[in-house]
């Protein structure tokens, strides 16, 4: 490294030393605003379409409920198995996404997991049994697992260290528009319709592809130095200079080559326990917090607490997407642990409402009240999550894993999503059966551990490079 370059040490269990730099100094940061980022612009662009197939995928089945079981002839179990497979799909995604990511390439995965949704789009398109509809949704589950992790790495690896933050955070916001997009058309649209209408995101993505670099951190873990080099000057502009970034990254690089292939079980050695223990952790307060359970059945949480649920499913849907661009806009210059302290005390706010809700309506204390407790308590809880808690756990997933684990460690953090999706939105009609104000005095209640968790153990990476993150978390 350059001599006047300070550096942060930190040493692992098989004594080799890891290296980062403190930030650039002046005269390099100066020059990093004067580099030309259209290619970075247009490679996020290129991979959030990702999101949004994964945001299609995700609100396909809501709008078209009723005309898929009465055109398929599907009982309710049948009905419930094909919306609820996807999950399957996606935990599946999710175990392999790494290792396709890792393999192939951040494209290449993009590439497979484009492929697996258009399959399953035109599986379901041409469906005329249970069965095709099933294998359909399964193919769109496994290609949303993929994106899951795939999209925020890549952008993560390819963004400049002020913009990373707010790029990686575009994709929740595609995620969002996706889902209220389906939603909304799926009102309009045949159900067949709708589905060719989701491969339109897979075959603009398909084209992208073509046109943008590969990930450099990638290209540089295999050994490509002039398609890194390539990549580094097609991203941070012709007239860049690059030099500094580049030796960054190949240090790092050669340092972590020198530890041994990551295994799932090397997982949990002290090296790497707390870099795991963040992504895991941000991955099970995102998903335990009750997210899924309100978004599947927002419909039935506003008829039951009165509120005429048509208007507040679209002001909902509306709202996530406003809340979740802000987010985005802000999340380099707020940091992401105050956004997501913020995002924590917001869920719990509207946990509290919303639970008031069916409190007061369940005893009798002021019915009439209820139903603005609800909506009031729903809306808090959807701008809350969409301003933090949404986007910035998949922001510092792709920020902290080392890259020679990266693959196998973003796996197991999507995994303990998906599963936690999956749990979630499951538990949550026997839960409200059990007591629908307890129900939310229970998100609540995670939703606080959860802000304390983050003040406790998730670090601060905004305005640092990936390297810098990743040496100071193994460091310390």
């Amino acid at each position: 490294m350059a001599g006047k370059q300070d550096v942060e040490r930190g040493e692992n269990c098989d004594g080799v030393e890891i290296r980062a730099p403190l930030i650039a100094a002046p005269k390099e940061e100066k020059h990093s605003k004067k580099d030309d980022r259209c290619m970075v612009y247009l490679s996020t662009f290129v991979a959030v379409c990702g999101s949004y197939a994964f945001g299609s995928c995700a609100g396909y089945s809501s709008p078209t409920q009723f005309a898929i079981r009465e055109d398929v002839n599907l009982s309710l179990a049948e009905y419930s198995l094909f919306g609820s497979i996807l999950t399957f799909g996606a935990m599946i995604g999710a175990i392999t996404s790494g290792k396709i990511a890792d393999y192939i390439g951040r494209k290449g995965a993009m590439i497979v997991s484009s492929g697996f949704c258009t399959a399953g789009w035109l599986s379901i398109y041409f469906a005329e049994s249970a069965l095709l509809l099933d294998i359909g949704r399964l193919a769109t589950g496994y290609g949303m697992g993929v994106f899951s992790y795939v999209v925020p790495v890549f952008i993560a690896e390819i963004s400049p260290k002020d913009l990373r933050g707010a790029l990686t955070t575009i994709n929740q916001l595609m995620v969002c528009t996706g889902v209220s997009v389906s939603f909304i058309i799926g009102t309009l649209l045949a159900w067949r319709t709708l589905a060719l209408v989701g491969i339109v995101p897979c075959a603009v993505l398909l084209v992208g592809l073509s046109i943008i670099p590969e990930s450099p951190r990638w290209l540089a873990k295999q050994g490509k130095q002039k398609e890194f080099e390539s990549s580094l000057h097609r991203l941070r502009g012709k007239d860049a200079d690059v030099s500094a970034e580049a030796a960054e990254i190949q240090d790092y690089i050669e340092t972590l080559e020198r530890l041994p292939k990551a295994k799932l079980l090397d997982l949990f050695q002290k090296r790497y326990l707390r870099s795991v223990t963040i992504g895991v952790g941000l991955m099970v307060c995102q998903q335990f917090g009750g997210i899924n359970g309100v978004c599947f059945y927002t419909s039935s949480i506003f008829e039951s607490a009165g509120f005429p649920a048509d208007l507040g499913t679209i002001i909902y849907a509306i709202l996530q997407v406003i809340i979740t661009a802000l987010g985005a806009a802000f999340i380099d210059r707020a940091g992401r642990k105050p956004l997501l302290v913020i995002s924590g005390s917001g869920l719990v706010l509207g946990c509290l409402l919303t639970g008031s809700s069916f409190f007061v309506k369940e005893y009798g204390i002021a019915p009439g009240a209820a139903p603005a407790l609800a909506v009031s308590g729903i809306l808090v809880y959807i701008g809350a999550f969409s301003a933090g808690m949404g986007a910035v756990p998949w922001v510092v997933m792709s920020e902290i894993f080392p890259i020679n684990i990266k693959g196998v460690a973003g796996s197991l953090a999507t995994l303990v999503n998906w599963f936690g999706a999956w749990a979630c939105s499951y538990t949550f009609n026997f839960l409200m059966s059990w007591s629908s104000y307890g129900t939310f005095i229970l998100y609540g209640s995670v939703n606080a551990l959860a802000i304390v968790f983050v003040i406790k153990v998730v670090p601060e990476t905004k305005g640092r490079t990936l390297e810098q993150i990743q040496a100071a978390i193994n460091s310390s």
